[in-house]
Formats: structure tokens, sequence, C-alpha cells
């Protein structure tokens, strides 16, 4: 079944498009925290040093790698479901099959195990990222896509959310073994949900491989502004990314238990950043692209600040509370706005490959930049670390200045 073209179609906050960007963002989300926080728990739980969990952070790495197999998904369709529908089916199902076999190992006693699954798990993980991006740039009209992009992120955060915040929860009860093997099932109803959406009308595709490795590249490296485009994206969430890394061992380093930070971080934290994602949607219709990313930028970069807060006057339940729900506000508004700048950077002919590009800068700071966090928080100590980190997001920000002729900025309405 295949979408209608644009020119046929309305905007609609209740389309089934718009359900689809939210349902498949929780998709994205819930593999993510499952090699980041949830296993950092599990492995600080089991014995494991700071600076080795600081070094996982490197499983993530086919996150930013991605791009490297995206023209695969440009160039090729599989027998069934369509172009995009056809592999994010046979992803999901691997996918699943990753995770739970996660849960069969022990970081205690034999890390490296537990790296190679993660490592599977990130790579299949990076690869749904892929076709779902694609997905959603390709099914939402233009206009769509700001409100698109919230939507996606707040169903991207409910799957971070029940990973991490449930999943620690249930650790106390069942173990995390155990709580793998639940998420590995869940993941594999992703499948119902790309069985039930409908294959959006692409444009041609590229004839040959070759095509779809070159033409992308070409095409955007000939933008004059783009490796300005590259740099900003590579730097505008750094500080923020830095100190997420190292959040999870820093609550329980400061005394909370696991179903406080399970409780008060991911599921009070949760409401926040569903706040945030929809108030950043609506912002960026109202303040353009160019304002929401100075606005949402500072906002990131002052939460960050707030861990150093709590770090110095010590551990208290509405401490954590308040730092976590201006931290999650602000991380909603800000990602939003920064999924609708990338999507809005891609040609439609090779969606995939280069918002995989986009997406892979993304995540360098995630895992190659945030993987000495350990040590930066074990020679700073947590309240020095989290100071540096709201500090480095202002090279970023200051890129923003470049882009106002660009963006074509005017006085927001």
């Amino acid at each position: 079944m295949t979408i209608p073209s644009e020119d046929a179609r309305s905007a609609s906050v209740f389309s089934r498009r718009m359900v689809m960007a939210l349902l498949m963002g929780f998709y994205s989300g819930l593999p993510l925290l499952l090699t980041g926080s949830l296993l950092q728990a599990w492995m600080r739980e089991a014995g494991v040093d700071l600076a080795t969990i600081g070094l996982f952070a490197l499983v993530g790495l086919p996150y930013t790698g991605k791009f490297l197999w995206a023209p695969i998904f440009d160039r090729y369709a599989l027998p069934w479901f369509g172009r995009r529908r056809g592999w994010l089916l046979l992803i999901q199902l691997l996918l699943a099959a990753a995770i739970a076999s996660l849960g069969w190992m022990d970081p205690g006693r034999a890390p490296l195990g537990v790296a190679v699954a993660a490592l599977l798990v990130t790579f299949f993980s990076a690869s749904q990222d892929i076709v779902i991006d694609a997905y959603r740039r390709e099914s939402l009209l233009d206009l769509e896509q700001g409100l698109g992009a919230s939507l996606y992120v707040n169903g991207y955060r409910l799957g971070m959310l029940l990973a991490s915040g449930g999943g620690l929860i249930l650790a106390d009860f069942l173990g995390f073994q155990r709580v793998y093997g639940l998420c590995g099932l869940l993941m594999a109803t992703g499948a119902l949900v790309t069985l039930w959406a409908r294959e959006p009308a692409s444009p041609v595709s590229p004839k040959t491989l070759r095509e779809a490795v070159v033409l992308p590249f070409l095409e955007f490296f000939r933008r004059r502004d783009a490796i300005w485009i590259l740099m900003f994206i590579l730097l505008y969430k750094l500080g923020d990314t830095m100190a997420s890394n190292m959040t999870m061992p820093f609550y329980l380093d400061l005394g909370f238990g696991k179903t406080e930070i399970g409780a008060v971080v991911k599921l009070f934290g949760f409401w926040a950043t569903v706040v945030g994602g929809l108030l950043g949607g609506v912002l960026i219709l109202k303040l353009g692209v160019y304002f929401a990313l100075w606005l949402f930028g500072v906002l990131q970069a002052v939460s960050t600040a707030g861990f150093a807060l709590l770090a110095h006057f010590g551990p208290t339940l509405s401490g954590l509370t308040l730092v976590i729900s201006f931290e999650n506000l602000s991380g909603g508004m800000g990602t939003a706005a920064f999924v609708a700048f990338m999507a809005s950077q891609t040609d439609k002919r090779f969606t995939a490959t280069q918002y995989a590009l986009l997406s892979s800068l993304m995540g360098i700071p995630r895992v190659i930049v945030a993987s000495p966090t350990g040590y930066f928080a074990e020679w700073l100590g947590w309240e020095g670390f989290f100071v540096f980190c709201a500090l480095i997001a202002l090279p970023g920000m200051l890129l923003l200045l470049r882009f106002r002729r660009w963006l074509g900025v005017e006085s927001p309405a």
C-alpha cells in the first residue's frame, strides 16, 4: 500500500503518518539504553570499575558509522512489503534476538562476551534507525517535519524510559538477565507495527550500488555550507551527551537506589520530556528552526550545570527531581529541533544515506568523545565534570551565527 503524493495530501496532527512517527520512535529508542545506562547499572552492580564502564561507550560505534552501509537500503529492496518496510521487518526480528542474547551474558565474569553481544545490538539498532529515519522523512510533508520530529522524539524517549527506568525497577525483582529477555520480546512486537505501516512513495532509487554510495555524498558536499553543517551537528549536543553518558554511575555514587533512580529519573522525568518534545514542536513552528536551536541549546547547557549543583549540595529527592525535570524538558525541546534540522538537510532520492551520515555525526559524541568520560569524572570529580560538560557546549552554539544568513532567518512572529 502506497501513500498518496504530497500534493494530494493535507497536513494533519492526527494522521496515520504522525501515529507511525510516534510508534517508530518508540522502537528506535527501546534498544539504546539497553547498551547504555541499564548495562552500566548491571556492570556497576557486578563490580566493574568506572574506567571500563566508560570504555563500553565504544560498543555504540555502529551508531557513528551507519552511513557506511546505509546505501544498501537506498539501492535495494527486499521482495516483500516494499523498499522501507521489508528491510525494517527483517532488522527488527534480528534486533529482538540480539537483545535477548545479551541477557545470557555475565558482565562480572565475561565482559568481552558482553561487549560482543552489545555490539550486535547496536549494529541492528543503528540499521533500524537508518530505515526508520528514511521512512519518516519520506512519509511526512515538509511542513510536518517539525511536529513529526517532536512525536518521534517523544516515542523515542518512551522507549528509553521503558528499557532503562522500567528495566531498573524490574531488575530489583527479576534480575537483569530476565529484563533483557523481556525487552527482546517487546522489540519483536515492532514487526506488527511495521506490517500496519504504509509504504511511503519514494523518488526513483539509485540504479546501481555505486550511484547509491557516491551520489548522496556528491550532492551534499557540493553545498556551500556542507562542512559547517557537519561541524554543527557534531558539536551542538556535545556537552549534553558527555554528561548523559555518566549520569547513571553519578546517581549511584551519590547514594540513590535503583528503584529511586527508576522512579524519579526515568518515570517522573519522562513526563518532563513529553512536555519538552511537544513544546519544542510548537516553538519550532512559532520561532523557526534557527531561533529554536539557540533557545534550546542554552537551556541544555544550563540543565547540564544543574547536575553540578546536585553534586555540590548533596543527594536529595527534591533536588534530583528538579534537576531531572529541567534536563528532560530542555533535552526534549533540543532534540526535536535537532532532528527537524537534520531531516530538512536530506535529498529524498538518498534519504537513508544522507540522514545516516548526519545522524552518525550526531552519535560520535555519544560513542567516541564520551568514551573517556569515566576518566574525566575520576579526575575532575562529579562537580567539576558537569561544569566542564556545560562549558563545552559553547562552540556548537557559536556556529549558529553562521547559519543565520544561510537559513534565511527572519524575526520570529
